[in-house]
């Protein structure tokens, strides 16, 4: 099982001996919008003001998530979290413990439209748009997580929360982030399929997306 908790207001998450507090915790990710990433061409923002981190924890057996956001409450100011179904269409990289992984890691929170059943949105979402999304961009890690309920009480209504990993040139090169080659003309290609695939299960709109640099810490 795996949960994932969003931050604001965050002090030093890697100094924090995370995997050793978080009570239950098998394994933990932090993601933090760091200056590595302050001048991302893409910073989207539907919350009251932009998440700082995300922290994903994998539970050994028995999940304690209040024991665990109440860790997180004493390093943010505010902490929300959700319990999650991880699918991993491309497997990220694995690099060593509180080694910075290569790239940019984008997070993005998705919220389902009204118009659509959670069956319809999660087929147009995983089904349909994954292979479109990993043709048009320059994807080397791609991590989706269905969201399965809350795990704070305080949590917002969020359907799943997407990372995928660039490279670190794509933090303000578009043909870096789509993969063109530079050539204008598959770029203008491939972001109108994309588009076009976001628009179907609503991540056009009501988005969060949050910039971020990866660390695994255990």
């Amino acid at each position: 099982m795996k949960s994932i908790f969003a931050l604001w207001g965050v002090r030093d998450l890697l100094a924090a001996d995370l995997a050793r507090r978080l009570p239950g915790a098998e394994a933990v990710q932090v993601n933090v919008s760091d200056a590595a990433v302050e001048n991302a061409m893409l910073r989207i923002t539907t919350f009251d003001s932009p998440v700082q981190a995300v922290v994903g924890v994998w539970w050994a057996a028995d999940p304690q998530p209040d024991a665990s956001a109440d860790v997180l409450g004493t390093l943010a100011e505010r902490v929300v979290g959700w319990h999650v179904e991880e699918v991993t269409p491309i497997v990220p990289p694995v690099v060593a413990p509180l080694v910075r992984s290569p790239g940019l890691a984008n997070i993005a929170f998705l919220r389902k439209p009204e118009d659509l059943s959670h069956a319809e949105w999660l087929d147009r979402w995983r089904t349909h748009h994954t292979p479109i999304a990993i043709e048009t961009q320059a994807t080397f890690g791609y991590v989706q997580n269905l969201v399965t309920g809350p795990a704070t009480n305080d949590a917002p209504v969020i359907a799943g929360i997407v990372e995928e990993l660039f490279p670190i040139e794509a933090l303000s090169d578009p043909h870096a982030f789509y993969g063109s080659g530079g050539d204008d003309a598959e770029l203008v290609r491939r972001i109108g399929l994309l588009m076009t695939s976001v628009a179907t299960f609503g991540g056009d709109r009501n988005l969060d997306l949050v910039p971020t640099s990866r660390y695994r810490l255990h």
